[in-house]
């Protein structure tokens, strides 16, 4: 295990400082670098190649699950222990980090809210059933730049978002607009929010009510009310969002890419059986 870990870390660090560290000789090393490989060994490091090319195509974002799941989907079955194992070993440790933020919800006295009518029952039985929506914060060195998103709850699809440098209610409303547009939803869908300014407006409450929707809302403080939209943003913190970006534009570029270029196509889902929103959503058609 000690010279497993000495050999795939060659390049990092000097074997001397190595065998110092893990308490080994280096010519106990050196004398095991010469051994033939065992079958088992061979296929170790076969599948490690697989997995550190698997991990660049995933973004280094993926732990081991889903780089297992993303082998299997290429045609190889490996087992979720050894996956995990040989990750670790080699360090290839998704990305996972966090900054600080502003408070995004903001509830005005004498509101007009809703009941909470989704009752944190996150499931769906079909397309355009339930969505939820919520605002989060994206950090730029111009300042801070606000993301409002829409999810079908069926397939975890981002089927609508706005970024604007205001969290104002045009940036809850261009949201709904690009959802209702892409899918034109049939009455009675339900649509959860918190009970932020931007959600209880009239004008937000009057365009969703063109559509004839049931509206929900969280109770005040928890988020636990609408996890599936809090899971989400928190994929893209860590994922995309995880340092400060330069400027406004270039969060915006990155963050349209990530949403309908990765997540909404590519990234796999373990809610979805470990396949895509689109893919999901695919199936449901066939």
């Amino acid at each position: 295990m000690k010279y497993g870990f000495m050999a795939a870390h060659e390049k990092e660090f000097s074997v001397k400082l190595m065998c110092r560290v893990l308490g080994v000789q280096r010519s106990g090393y050196y004398a095991w670098k010469k051994r033939p490989l065992s079958p088992r060994a061979k296929a170790n490091e076969e599948l490690l190649k697989q997995i550190r090319a698997a991990f660049e195509v995933c973004r280094k974002v993926y732990g081991s699950p889903r780089i297992r799941q993303y082998l299997i989907g290429k045609g190889h079955s490996y087992g979720r222990h050894r996956v995990a194992r040989l990750m670790r070993q080699a360090n290839l440790v998704a990305k996972r980090t966090y900054r600080r933020h502003p408070q995004t919800t903001k509830q005005c006295p004498g509101a007009r809210v809703a009941p909470n009518l989704l009752n944190q029952d996150f499931s769906a039985s079909q397309p355009n059933e339930k969505w939820v929506g919520d605002i989060t914060y994206i950090d730029t060195a111009q300042g801070w730049l606000y993301l409002a998103s829409i999810m079908d709850l069926y397939s975890r699809r981002i089927v609508g978002w706005s970024m604007a440098d205001r969290m104002d209610v045009s940036l809850v409303e261009n949201a709904w607009t690009m959802a209702a547009a892409n899918r034109q939803p049939e009455p009675n869908l339900l649509h959860h929010t918190d009970r932020g300014s931007q959600y209880t407006s009239d004008a937000y409450r009057d365009l969703i009510a063109k559509k004839e929707c049931q509206v929900s809302m969280s109770r005040t403080g928890n988020c636990y009310d609408n996890a599936a939209m809090e899971s989400f943003h928190a994929t893209l913190k860590g994922e995309c969002a995880f340092q400060q970006f330069k400027t406004k534009a270039e969060a915006k570029t990155t963050i349209f890419e990530f949403i309908e270029v990765w997540y909404n196509r590519q990234r796999l889902h373990s809610t979805l059986d470990y396949q895509s929103p689109l893919q999901f959503e695919q199936s449901f058609r066939h």
